[in-house]
């Protein structure tokens, strides 16, 4: 724990985590004994969204139109996301365990005036999607299929910061003729989501629970007293976070006392003792919250921008205040400018991958 202090005390404030400069204040040797929670990096939200098409956009405006401005905005390939610097993504699951079931959306029914191949939906597995009926598009319509992209990119790219991967389970829908309600996650779903994360990424390829909790009696234990692996244990690795509501994480968790067997660390209120993760998305309301809680030793995620407000505003006051709070991971729908808004963009403040927490 000492040594890992010093390192941190000793790092300069540009010095980029993934790629060291090798200068004094930022050898690779100092980075790599930071701590997993001893880093800042930026990510996005809904990673796999395509731009709803514009027949079906203006569908959506004229029935609400602000929830047509929260929806309009888009991102390329996962791939393309880690290699201009995302470190953390996020993926909305839908349960599909026959296949099928959303292969038919509605607003496709009235408005079908750009191509999109339904044919991955059919098969049986979870689907990645917004809404299964107005915002279905997505770079990566299988779970699998987005997990295989991700592994591929990490192979090629050994060195990499551990990546976040934080999970949503989608449920219901509209309530329209022609609509499809999305399935719930029951016990059965769960353990899927589990199966389908390990039928891709092998054990030494992923940082799980049980890892982090070792031989504590809890998880919350374990990350309290530093836990988390450091940098250099952790290169090349993915973890897998549950943010999803407090009845969903309940039924993931089961019986256990924190996470045990479980593949993937959840979003839970700090005394829970399978606290390791917590999603804090307003960064100025909760910045008192997710700077004890990163203090402690929590990995946090919290938002730069959302329903895509900041970028038609060109306002950066709530990403300024993320990256101050200290959250681990900042997420953005805006890596790049959108043309259409503005010159708006999320970048790390002194550039790079990853910087030093500013908190820790």
């Amino acid at each position: 724990m000492l040594i890992a202090v010093l390192a941190a005390a000793a790092l300069a404030g540009a010095c980029d985590l993934e790629a060291p400069s090798g200068e004094a204040g930022c050898t690779r040797e100092a980075v790599d004994r930071l701590k997993l929670n001893d880093i800042q990096a930026i990510g996005t939200h809904n990673s796999y969204k395509l731009a709803i098409s514009p027949a079906q956009m203006k569908l959506v405006r004229a029935a609400d139109p602000q929830q047509a401005d929260a929806l309009d905005y888009a991102h390329r390939p996962l791939a393309a996301q880690l290699d201009a610097g995302a470190r953390q993504l996020e993926l909305d699951l839908l349960n599909d365990p026959e296949g099928g079931r959303y292969a038919s959306p509605l607003a496709m029914k009235v408005a079908n005036d750009q191509p999109y191949d339904l044919e991955p939906l059919k098969a049986p597995g979870l689907k990645v999607m917004h809404a299964q009926d107005i915002d279905y598009r997505s770079t990566c319509p299988r779970f699998t299929t987005c997990l295989e992209e991700v592994r591929a990119w990490s192979r090629a790219h050994p060195d990499h910061l551990p990546l976040l991967i934080l999970l949503n389970l989608k449920e219901g829908g509209l309530t329209l003729p022609g609509a499809t309600l999305a399935l719930p996650f029951d016990g059965a779903a769960m353990d899927r989501v589990d199966a389908e994360i390990r039928s891709i990424f092998q054990a030494s390829e992923l940082i799980t629970p049980d890892q982090v909790q070792g031989r504590r009696r809890t998880l919350r234990e374990a990350v309290l007293a530093g836990g988390w692996p450091t940098l250099k244990a952790a290169r090349g690795k993915v973890m897998f976070a549950l943010d999803a509501p407090e009845d969903q994480v309940a039924l993931y968790r089961g019986a256990r006392r924190s996470l045990e067997g479980r593949a993937m660390f959840v979003n839970i209120d700090e005394s829970s003792p399978a606290a390791a993760y917590i999603t804090l998305n307003e960064p100025r309301a909760q910045a008192g919250r997710i700077a004890a809680a990163v203090k402690a030793g929590l990995l946090v995620r919290t938002r730069a921008d959302a329903d895509t407000a900041e970028a038609r505003a060109d306002d950066r006051s709530r990403q300024a205040a993320a990256f101050a709070s200290g959250a681990q991971y900042v997420s953005t729908d805006y890596m790049q400018p959108d043309p259409r808004l503005g010159p708006y963009e999320t970048r790390l403040p002194g550039g790079g991958v990853a910087r030093r927490n500013p908190v820790r």
